[in-house]
């Protein structure tokens, strides 16, 4: 039987087409690699949000394309994802060895995909509206593709098109068969998720339903997008139990003026006024965020600004990076005058304030009850398992049982800054 190995970077959405086309792979008899080294099939599944990430990427992609070439006539090489659709067919020329390129927007027609490359292989249907992994406790679902929203600084709306929700029936099926397979704790996905639509039946109206479905323990979701947050979804996360007490929120920038350049169609003031009542209505909710610095005229008095939304708001933990330049995208053609050292002295010092912050907020779980879902052993010899309570904290509790799929009642004795050292009640 033939094998195939996935590398992927990126974002959830692309770890979940990741998973939907090893399923189609696997129901054509192919079977997963332990590494890319001996198998027959290579995926490399790509993002193109940053810079840093495509070459990253594009080293990897070298690096198989000569051991293929080692390897002469035993195995493939596809390129996949974000930095596939953005690139093309130029990528065949840019890295020679290359088999296949698919990018992101076809994400629907993947199926055909590799009927057309792998002519003979056993052909047996596989639903690729969503995520279809096997016996995971917690998976990826996409609820929709694509985003409207053209910030100015992101290429997502270039290489994954315009919004398309998922009708509701099809996301049903997908994860009843994930529960089938023993899966309890799904998290929809989307670029913008909380803009979901399916006829009369708005984002708020699918977490109730899917939460609702039997065999779900835990509903998660993400990337929400600020100005799409609304008050009825609040109330209904606060609603039921099963939707976990979590919100990220990418804020980009502390400064009205920078939002306004990134076209983010929100202010500091409205961005505040909404966690104020997120703290209002799900007191004991984790807030995260994603923020950027160096963005083109980015002046100190704007970073202030970040730094202090940042002491503000106290996020429970936040994804911090410097802008890259996105080809393509309205940004790219601003006048980028923050040096790449002032970039690295603002992302330092965000960095560091976030990191004091974060600590605070294990510190002060440290001798209170959580409730927490057990995903896997951590490897080394210890028999740790990981887990996560309703919200968005790590934890880690010695047990030698297996409880893998378990929801424990622990106590948080200690905190190692990131992580939730516990006790089971």
């Amino acid at each position: 039987m033939p094998s195939v190995y996935f590398e992927t970077f990126g974002c959830q959405m692309n770890v979940a087409d990741s998973d939907m086309l090893a399923q189609a792979l696997f129901a054509r008899g192919y079977f997963p690699a332990l590494s890319g080294a001996g198998a027959d099939l290579v995926v490399v599944n790509t993002c193109s949000v940053r810079e840093r990430a495509e070459v990253r990427a594009m080293a990897r992609i070298a690096h198989y394309a000569i051991q293929k070439k080692k390897n002469a006539g035993t195995r493939q090489l596809w390129v996949i994802g974000c930095m596939a659709q953005r690139l093309g067919e130029a990528l065949l020329k840019q890295i020679p060895g290359i088999d296949r390129v698919i990018g992101a927007k076809e994400i629907v027609s993947f199926a055909q995909e590799i009927d057309d490359a792998l002519p003979g292989r056993l052909q047996t249907h596989v639903d690729l509206s969503g995520a279809t992994n096997s016996a995971a406790v917690s998976a990826f679902v996409p609820v929709m593709r694509g985003c409207d929203n053209f910030c100015s600084y992101c290429v997502v709306p270039y290489v994954r098109g315009e919004e398309r929700s998922i009708p509701y029936a099809q996301i049903e099926t997908v994860v009843r068969a994930l529960v089938d397979k023993g899966t309890i704790e799904v998290t929809l996905l989307g670029q913008n998720v909380n803009s979901y639509s399916d006829g009369p039946m708005d984002f708020s109206d699918l977490l109730e339903k899917i939460q609702a479905l039997p065999g779900i323990s835990r509903v998660r979701f993400t990337t929400s997008h600020p100005k799409d947050c609304t008050d009825k979804l609040l109330r209904t996360v606060a609603r039921w139990p099963k939707l976990c007490r979590h919100f990220h929120l990418p804020v980009q920038s502390g400064s009205t003026r920078v939002l306004d350049r990134m076209n983010r169609n929100y202010t500091r003031e409205t961005y505040l006024r909404l966690i104020k009542t997120i703290r209002h209505t799900l007191p004991d909710a984790d807030i995260t965020t994603d923020a950027m610095v160096g963005f083109p005229s980015e002046s100190d008095e704007d970073f202030a600004e970040t730094m202090s939304l940042f002491k503000e708001v106290r996020f429970t933990a936040a994804f911090m990076f410097a802008y890259s330049k996105r080809n393509g995208t309205s940004a790219a053609a601003m006048d980028n005058n923050v040096s790449e050292a002032i970039k690295k002295e603002r992302l330092s010092r965000l960095i560091a304030l976030q990191t004091e912050i974060t600590k605070d907020h294990y510190a002060a779980m440290v001798g209170k009850e959580l409730e927490v879902l057990f995903v896997e052993q951590q490897r080394g010899g210890k028999k740790l398992w990981r887990g996560q309570d309703s919200g968005c904290k790590r934890t880690l509790l010695a047990c030698n049982e297996n409880i893998a799929g378990t929801i424990l009642k622990v106590r948080a004795t200690r905190s190692s800054g990131m992580t939730l050292i516990t006790e089971r009640i």
